[in-house]
């Protein structure tokens, strides 16, 4: 009977596949040889992958324009990528290289977008959309935008609230505002009505008493945004449908409304056996929308998506290396990697997030079943899975091994830097780990170089004020 690792993973999920691969026993990530990067930098380490960001964006794009061209829809489709799923500048910059256009959630959004503008990365065509809850300072800094000329520069009110403080401001050109919608929330929720945006039944009617006879204001868009990401269920269809009816009875009374934003994610692999039909749910959402407009004589509006986690989410991994392994009882065997899981994947143990969990190297090796341990004194400092009934099944080895067993998170480019804090305080002192960037040269050929090195002790004893 076959039982090792890498039969355990063909059989389970048609192993290679996702990006995934071996070469002479070791894991490949996207193609990258990880054992490359384990022997010249060291674990524990973060890799970012940057053309992947590129592929995301590029299949999205060809998506959407291949709906558009199969229903004969009249409307145009714009990428948006979420500054707040990850900052960095190697990573705003990669999707600019491929225009996506940006949406910003807070007034220090607003500074970047300032500065990217200064570097000449983006120009005053660029599309911004403004979410978030508008403080005075954040609208103030959406102005300075205005001022300077950013034509495309979109405020989406979260609140009615906010068109007040709008008005307050001095206004020298027309403002270009959308309207969220407030959806219903899942069953499972402790609330019923987000509480984002504005309630669907005051809509029409703010808009009728507010901004009709407005001429400081042109209503541009209606949003609506999903938690759950834009999935194939009876849920998501429901609240896209219920937002889509508000922007065709808004449409017929506002000629400047034409664009239909949908908010809301579409998922990343955070498992080896996910699978998910991109294809036939922007076919499915261009269609819906076609028909409907079609149906009550409206011109089909432009289609914004706002995509962060899957433009970035699967661009990233974190390798460690098994310190050692420890049986606790009868049953329950750890493997202690080098650093801090609490620390480092903070979305895993804070709201449960999942992700693709994978030995390096050992794929040869008999398996069982064990928990994943930090170093740090927590109890919450641990990761396990759903699969495989809460522990994981990871390659045997032997604490006398010349070789370690290294293991890595993969896909998790999102987020987990802004939670973390890269490069701040942690629990136990534990530092952050080295940050490793990875591109292709005009010649298609890799370059990998370390972006930041692991955080020293003078670092972390500046912060916290010893001298």
């Amino acid at each position: 009977m076959n039982n090792s690792y890498f039969d355990l993973i063909k059989q389970s999920y048609g192993f290679p596949k996702n990006g995934f691969n071996l070469k002479n026993d070791f894991l490949t990530f996207n193609d990258l040889p990880l054992q490359y990067f384990i022997n010249k930098y060291k674990t524990p380490f973060k890799l970012i992958y940057l053309p992947k960001i590129g592929e995301q964006i590029n299949k999205a794009n060809g998506l959407f324009n291949n709906a558009i061209e199969k229903n004969s829809y009249s409307g145009k489709y714009h990428f948006c990528y979420c500054t707040k799923c990850n900052h960095y500048y190697h990573v705003v910059n990669e999707t600019l290289k491929y225009n996506a256009n940006l949406e910003t959630s807070s007034s220090f959004d607003i500074d970047l977008i300032l500065k990217l503008f200064e570097d000449n990365k983006i120009d005053k065509n660029r599309i911004i959309i403004h979410n978030g809850y508008k403080t005075s300072e954040y609208l103030f800094k959406i102005m300075k935008l205005h001022e300077i000329g950013f034509k495309n520069s979109i405020i989406v009110l979260d609140s009615t609230n906010e068109l007040l403080r709008i008005n307050k401001l001095p206004i020298k050109n027309k403002i270009k505002i959308g309207l969220r919608v407030a959806v219903d929330k899942e069953a499972q929720f402790a609330y019923h009505t987000s509480r984002l945006g504005i309630r669907s039944s005051e809509i029409i009617p703010f808009y009728n008493k507010h901004i009709k006879s407005n001429s400081d204001i042109e209503l541009k868009m209606l949003h609506f945004f999903v938690d759950s990401g834009i999935k194939n269920s009876l849920y998501y269809w429901g609240e896209f449908q219920k937002a889509l009816n508000i922007y065709i009875e808004l449409k017929k009374q506002c000629t400047s409304l034409d664009s239909f934003n949908l908010g809301g994610g579409f998922p990343i692999k955070n498992h080896m056996g996910i699978k998910y039909d991109y294809k036939s749910i922007i076919n499915k959402i261009i269609k819906n929308i076609k028909n409907s407009c079609v149906k009550e004589n409206i011109e089909e509006p432009d289609i914004y998506t706002e995509f962060g986690k899957y433009t970035v989410g699967e661009s990233s991994a974190i390798i460690f290396k098994v310190l050692e392994q420890k049986q606790q009882n009868d049953k329950e065997m750890w493997y202690i990697i080098n650093n801090s899981l609490m620390n480092t994947i903070p979305d895993a143990w804070s709201i449960h997030e999942k992700f693709i969990l994978l030995p390096i190297n050992k794929w040869k090796n008999e398996y069982h079943r064990v928990n994943i341990g930090g170093i740090s004194c927590d109890h919450f400092d641990y990761y396990n899975s759903e699969d495989f009934n809460q522990e994981i099944l990871l390659p045997k080895y032997s604490n006398n091994d010349n070789e370690a067993l290294y293991l890595g998170f993969f896909h998790t480019g999102a987020y987990q830097d802004a939670i973390s804090g890269y490069g701040g305080i942690k629990h136990c002192l534990i530092p952050s780990p080295k940050y490793i960037i990875v591109n292709k040269d005009e010649n298609g050929n890799l370059v990998d170089y370390l972006y930041k090195n692991e955080q020293s002790t003078n670092e972390v004893f500046d912060i916290l004020g010893y001298k």
